[in-house]
């Protein structure tokens, strides 16, 4: 089913099937012989949405561009909220600020949607600083898995980078804290509430009212963009009234108009004041200034892009490409996506993976979902969050197959009808970062997907995703979704009755504690898929657990005891038809007696494990062997043989950004080279192997240290005398 590397290691590379590797996969840092990643520094992340043009707000503008001077003057953080109704215009003016000010924060601007009206609920911010952590060049590896710890690590980032962050829509002040940067840096938040609690943090808080009413003219003007204003003055300032004044309705209203230019203002107002007549028992919050221009927006729009406004409003998540909407029709949606966006109903997400991204103001989403659920039959709304479900899976499905293409070993489900699936390349490294860049990019939408699924009725949905999700949990380190995705997978499989399917979210699970530290807790579910197999009679299922259960025991220090897991998973799992399962295992064998000092041992059942995988194409497993047979020499002191499989794994490992593999088979040849009074050499691959440490597990981690050590114990002279113990020649 799934690839572990052994304990000492990190994972990465294509896994599949019953293989077995124990330790972690790492991914993100590719280093192909220019200046080191430190060297030159992460890209600014430009993270804000597009800004659009607004009208009177200039004093609320001002007002927040003060305070920067000032906190700037007193050496602080700028901190700001601004709170007002929905519609009223909060995220625009945020975003006009901060577009202003780009200029003087070159360190970047990041940008989180805090969720408080969203389907979901409020996003944990934990999740959200651990994107930020991603965005300022944290390798995935390196952000921590504790809240506190990530937000110490986010305030040391920030210190001394002058950026801009914005925290659209947050629901608390607790929620907003553990994301405020440190050090000169400007943190602007919206919200339908005031937040007073902000003040408490040197935040400064202000509060929109609705447009006054020349203002909202001047609004309704720039949407028409032609003379009905300049003509129907009083018609104009009596239709903005009938907006309260809320941008968000003057431009719905403005743009139901300009779609229709040979309607007077006159007719408008006539339909809008019967509308809010019918609303006005019905208004909450005052959003029913909105809601009225709403319902005469979506009344006009054409039969086709009303029906897709309706649908999209069941996505479970907070924004979407195109292609869903293409799934949502079950044809092409472009031209009712345009239409949509062009009476603003729809807003610029910006662009990711080549596609538009689109998501709903919050009140015109809960207003689609209303209507969905007036026009839409029941068996129909389940029918397009189906749809929505298949199109993730099979996305997730083909981005799995790019990256890891022996991983998927059971059946996927993409109901009745055909799906929009992406396509990334032809399979090579550069198609496998970018469907590994659209799991990460989709993994909110992913894991709303997943958590609908049951309450859904469409269980099987949930466990499928979680285990299309693996390639990207296994290189990327989510580790808090891997950890949900395979639990609400697992109560998803125990609902579908499916025994093999609960043993597959058991071991990737397992897995995913097993590299989060957690090896009792991994025991206990390789343990409880062991019995599960054991009373259905899968004998092939029951050997992989073999595999697994020793890696669990080798990561509790028990070495005898993952040996013997080991070695019987090795000899059983070809009887059972697995070979090259059997292969890992015997490589799991080879890397426990290497960590004996048994190096006959190790070469041997290294060089065997090799063959095996080498006859089933598994290149990355192939290369892994070879470094651990070249490791093993080098304890032999065979040092040529040792530098043919350093070299041979290396030369397979570079294209992979397999970078902690890389590292240690880096280090094994400055071993070589240094055996062979070839101090230079040594240090050059030392280097290499330090820039690679740090980038998967930090500075300061244990390999990092261990190859600074070896660097200073070279000392600072450099001298070349050629000699080796076995007449080999370092190439």
């Amino acid at each position: 089913m799934l690839g572990h590397e052994h304990s000492d290691n990190d994972l990465s590379g294509t896994v599949h099937g019953p293989a077995i590797q124990s330790g972690k996969v790492y991914g993100g840092i590719h280093f192909h012989g220019e200046a080191a990643p430190e060297a030159r520094g992460p890209r600014p992340p430009w993270q804000l949405p597009p800004s659009i043009r607004i009208t009177g707000r200039a004093a609320e503008v001002s007002t927040l561009e003060g305070h920067r001077a000032r906190a700037t003057r007193e050496g602080h953080p700028t901190l700001a909220a601004v709170s007002g109704l929905g519609g009223v215009g909060k995220t625009a003016v945020a975003l006009a600020w901060l577009h202003t000010i780009r200029p003087h924060f070159p360190g970047g601007q990041l940008y989180a949607d805090l969720g408080a009206q969203s389907p979901g609920g409020p996003v944990d911010p934990g999740e959200v600083v651990g994107r930020f952590l991603r965005a300022l060049g944290v390798p995935t590896p390196q952000v921590p898995p504790a809240l506190a710890e990530r937000v110490a690590l986010y305030r040391s980032l920030t210190a001394d980078r002058r950026l801009v962050v914005m925290l659209d829509d947050a629901a608390t002040a607790a929620q907003v804290r553990p994301l405020l940067p440190a050090g000169q840096c400007v943190t602007a938040v919206t919200s339908r509430r005031r937040l007073p609690g902000l003040s408490v943090d040197g935040g400064h808080v202000i509060h929109l009212e609705p447009l006054g009413r020349e203002a909202a003219v001047e609004l309704l003007d720039s949407t028409l963009a032609d003379s009905r204003v300049s003509e129907q003055p009083e018609e104009a300032r009596a239709l903005v009234d009938l907006c309260a004044g809320l941008p968000l309705a003057v431009r719905i209203a403005g743009a139901r108009l300009a779609a229709r230019p040979r309607h007077g203002i006159t007719t408008m107002v006539r339909a809008l004041t019967e509308e809010h007549d019918r609303l006005e028992a019905l208004a909450i919050d005052g959003d029913h200034d909105v809601r009225a221009a709403l319902d005469l927006s979506y009344q006009g729009l054409p039969a086709g892009a009303a029906h897709l406004y309706r649908l999209l409003g069941l996505h479970p998540g907070r924004e979407f490409g195109g292609p869903v909407a293409d799934a949502v029709l079950g044809s092409d949606a472009a031209d009712a996506l345009d239409v949509l966006y062009d009476a603003s109903l729809l807003i610029d997400a910006g662009q990711a993976a080549g596609t538009e991204r689109y998501r709903f103001h919050d009140l015109v989403r809960l207003h689609a979902v209303a209507q969905a659920d007036r026009d839409e039959s029941p068996g129909a709304r389940a029918s397009a969050l189906r749809r929505i479900g298949y199109h993730y899976l099979a996305n997730a499905t083909r981005a799995e197959e790019v990256i890891d293409p022996q991983h998927r070993t059971m059946a996927r489900d993409y109901g009745p009808g055909p799906v929009v699936v992406a396509e990334f390349g032809d399979g090579g490294t550069g198609a496998a970062d970018a469907a590994l860049d659209w799991l990460e990019h989709e993994l909110p939408n992913l894991m709303a997907v997943l958590r609908i699924a049951r309450p859904a009725g469409i269980p099987a949905l949930g466990w499928q995703l979680a285990d299309a999700m693996w390639p990207l949990f296994l290189r990327r380190k989510f580790y808090a979704e891997w950890r949900e995705a395979h639990r609400e997978g697992l109560l998803a499989a125990e609902e579908c009755d499916d025994a093999a399917a609960v043993c597959r979210m058991l071991t990737s699970g397992g897995l995913g504690e097993l590299d989060m530290g957690c090896p009792e807790q991994a025991l206990v579910m390789f343990e409880r898929a062991a019995d599960s197999f054991l009373r259905t009679g899968d004998a092939l299922g029951h050997a992989r657990t073999l595999n697994y259960r020793g890696l669990a025991h080798q990561r509790l220090g028990k070495p005898d005891r993952a040996a013997e897991f080991f070695g019987r998973a090795a000899a059983e799992l070809p009887a059972c038809g697995d070979r090259r399962a059997g292969a890992l295992a015997r490589f799991n064998l080879a890397d426990v007696a290497l960590s004996r000092g048994l190096y006959d041992d190790a070469a041997r059942d290294a060089g065997a494990a090799r063959e095996v995988l080498r006859e089933a194409g598994d290149t990355y497993n192939t290369a892994r062997a070879d470094a651990l047979a070249g490791r093993a020499y080098l304890g032999l002191g065979l040092l040529d043989r040792a530098e043919t499989g350093l070299r041979a794994a290396l030369d397979a490992l570079r294209p992979m950004s397999a970078d902690h593999e890389t590292a240690r088979a880096l280090g094994g040849l400055a071993l070589v080279s240094e055996r062979r009074g070839q101090p230079e050499l040594a240090r050059q691959c030392y280097r290499e192997a330090l820039i690679l440490y740090s980038g998967v597990g930090g500075p300061g981690s244990a390999d990092a240290r261990e190859v600074r050590d070896r660097l200073d114990a070279l000392g600072p002279e450099a001298r070349e005398n050629g000699t080796a113990d076995d007449g080999g020649a370092a190439g």
